[in-house]
């Protein structure tokens, strides 16, 4: 299989994970929930314009002092920006190729997007046997699909699931890798996340978390991690940070940064790679963050 995602099954699109219509998920929900996706960026401005304007993010101002900043808030989801942090490539190639959102109907999201000028990138990313029009591919039966690039080249799936409420909200994130088997498993064991049992025809296996699914995708060419990149890093909510991290280097696990209080943002954080050089920042704080 070449790098196209094929998505070859309805059940990804029609057991899409619960999100909250909070920032992110509580932490009653579980110990590990997903947090938010960081990235590097020269241009706010096109970041605003397609992830608030044209996507339907709500942009908030959080912080204090030196940790002022702006966020786009999606149910389930903060995305964070380093503003003025050219990145080094889009992250098409690296570990998290992309990142997913579902909405019920990709007929009048689509023709936005291109309205606002940003591209679909679907055709390049689907197999050459899927069914593609208008921007739209025919995954299966019962499941459409479409890919944008976002503004420095962030790749950004949309599915399809015509009985959600919220017009957007987290999906997925999508892992790509040599060894896509042994990532599902490390994900699983390191933050609790179940493994789903792989459905006939699929082209990736999966884990989930509460209000997320991690996709993990065969790559045949090397990938690199996500430093520096467009996405430069993505990020766990943890109940218990500090204890949880404890464990991690019990287990022989290396922080990258340690348990970290950071008081402007009322949060905790850590950082850690995972065994690819995926960038993973883990927080506790998230959900009441101001």
């Amino acid at each position: 299989m070449n790098v196209r995602t094929l998505i070859a099954v309805a059940a990804f699109a029609l057991a899409a994970p619960s999100a909250s219509h909070a920032q992110v998920l509580p932490a009653s929900e579980g110990p590990v929930v997903y947090g938010h996706h960081h990235l590097n960026t020269t241009d706010m401005a096109a970041q605003k314009k397609f992830f608030a304007d044209t996507l339907g993010g709500k942009v908030r101002h959080i912080g204090s002092g030196d940790r002022e900043q702006d966020v786009i808030e999606f149910p389930g989801v903060l995305i964070f920006f380093r503003p003025m942090q050219k990145p080094t490539g889009g992250s098409i190639g690296t570990t998290v190729n992309h990142i997913g959102f579902s909405v019920p109907d990709l007929s009048t999201l689509v023709p936005k997007i291109k309205a606002a000028g940003f591209k679909m990138i679907t055709s390049d990313s689907v197999a050459a046997t899927v069914k593609v029009t208008n921007d739209i591919a025919a995954a299966s039966p019962t499941t459409n699909i479409a890919f944008a690039l976002g503004p420095e080249d962030v790749k950004v799936e949309f599915v399809e699931v015509k009985a959600q409420k919220a017009p957007i909200q987290l999906h997925h994130i999508h892992f790509f890798g040599e060894k896509n088997i042994e990532m599902q498993a490390w994900y699983a064991k390191t933050f609790g996340a179940k493994m789903l049992t792989a459905n006939p025809g699929s082209a990736f296996v999966q884990d989930q978390l509460p209000g997320v699914f991690l996709n993990f995708s065969p790559s045949p060419a090397p990938t690199v991690g996500t430093t520096g990149r467009s996405i430069d890093h993505i990020g766990f909510e943890i109940r218990g940070l500090e204890a949880f991290t404890k464990k991690l280097e019990a287990d022989g696990l290396k922080l990258d940064r340690p348990y970290t209080k950071i008081p402007a943002l009322g949060i905790a954080i850590a950082f850690i790679k995972d065994p690819w050089g995926t960038n993973i920042e883990m927080s506790e704080g998230l959900d009441t963050v101001k």
